[in-house]
């Protein structure tokens, strides 16, 4: 096993491409190539505390699911703690990856997990009641960017066919080769420079034909097209090509909308995150603002700092925003939207997910072991 092995376990489990485009997401520190021959930490933050924890261990790479490295950085010296962390996990050989916000916004990982809480859900795994994304994003299909389409006899569909697909056309999930055809007519007229396949120059023909489609990649179609070209039997082909937008999922982008099974107060919500994510090392300190003392059915769910998907939940006819933290004018322009806020700390809605993360890992990864840190706590302590 390879880092470049554990890079294609998290993409699987949380593609890079989910990620929002201000993040920092990915492989930040080390080398695709360096061979897993220690163990994996999991941390929510990369400080000084884990990377020694992580050396003490012999760790051959550190999942910090906050990207260690934010601003750009203009020299990697000894100057400062972020520096000094950065320099000490590249004379280690240490890789540190960062899945950050594509782990917040793939289906069944971090938001998702949230939400079992709010729900009340007893069922690792399980949301009682129908969640579905705030925003909807889509993954792109590279094999299926483009459309093309070109018209021809019947006779030469299968030979087009096959060429178009060796050029990389007609791939859609685990099969190739795939293809719409539907007959209809059409019809030309050539000039007397023209050399017409079927009738003559100076006469308006009517011709059967078949529509012929299939997807292709922007990559490969330059590829493609010289390839219709070559084998389509007309002098001037008629030629076609769509771009295709990404098809969005329910399951996939940032934030949950969660319809409850169980209808509860702001306060009983509450008090469900709280002992969801009460933990063996303590229980976070929950907050909640509500106008209401009525249940309620909708609710947003966004983890960390989640403010800038409180517009979308409320679009969404949520009746509270539960997240990890806000800013004080942002909880009272919340609270006169019409929507109840519970907070419960920053990284106390995340820091749970990693057990999970890490017994997915394993059933991709099982040769290799994955340890969440024992030193990655909340800086923020209540008194």
């Amino acid at each position: 096993m390879i880092v470049q092995n554990l890079i294609d376990a998290l993409q699987a489990i949380a593609p890079l491409e989910l990620a929002e485009s201000w993040d920092r997401v990915g492989l930040a520190v080390g080398r695709p190539s360096r061979a897993l021959d220690g163990p994996v930490v999991l941390t929510i933050d990369l400080t000084q505390q884990v990377l020694d924890e992580a050396l003490a261990r012999g760790a051959a790479a550190i999942i910090s699911y906050h990207p260690p490295i934010w601003d750009p950085v203009k020299r990697v010296t000894d100057a400062t703690p972020k520096e000094r962390l950065l320099t000490a996990a590249i004379r280690s050989d240490i890789a540190v990856y960062s899945p950050h916000t594509s782990l917040d916004n793939a289906d069944g990982c971090m938001t998702d997990w949230l939400c079992e809480g709010v729900s009340g859900s007893t069922t690792p795994g399980k949301i009682a009641g129908d969640c579905r994304a705030l925003s909807p994003r889509a993954l792109r299909q590279p094999t299926q960017e483009c459309k093309i389409v070109t018209f021809l006899p019947q006779a030469d569909a299968d030979k087009m066919r096959q060429a178009l697909a060796t050029a990389g056309a007609g791939l859609i999930g685990n099969y190739s080769v795939c293809s719409f055809a539907v007959p209809g007519t059409g019809t030309f007229l050539g000039d007397e420079k023209s050399s017409p396949v079927i009738g003559q120059p100076g006469r308006l023909e009517h011709v059967s034909e078949l529509r012929l489609e299939m997807v292709c990649s922007r990559a490969s179609l330059p590829l493609v097209l010289a390839t219709l070209r070559q084998f389509h039997p007309y002098q001037t082909p008629a030629i076609d090509v769509y771009d295709l937008i990404p098809q969005p999922s329910r399951n996939l982008g940032p934030g949950r909308r969660v319809v409850l099974d169980q209808p509860a107060t702001a306060r009983q919500i509450a008090q469900r995150v709280k002992e969801f994510l009460r933990t063996p090392g303590g229980t976070p300190t929950v907050l909640v603002a509500s106008p209401t003392d009525a249940p309620l059915t909708h609710a947003g769910v966004v983890c960390g700092a989640g403010a800038g998907q409180a517009a979308a939940a409320r679009s969404e006819g949520c009746e509270v925003f539960i997240t990890g933290e806000m800013k004080h004018h942002e909880v009272i322009e919340t609270i006169h939207s019409g929507m109840a806020v519970v907070l419960a700390g920053h990284t106390a809605t995340e820091r749970g997910y990693l057990p999970r993360l890490a017994q997915r890992l394993r059933k991709s990864l099982p040769s290799v072991a994955f340890e969440v840190s024992a030193v990655d706590l909340d800086p923020l302590v209540a008194v």
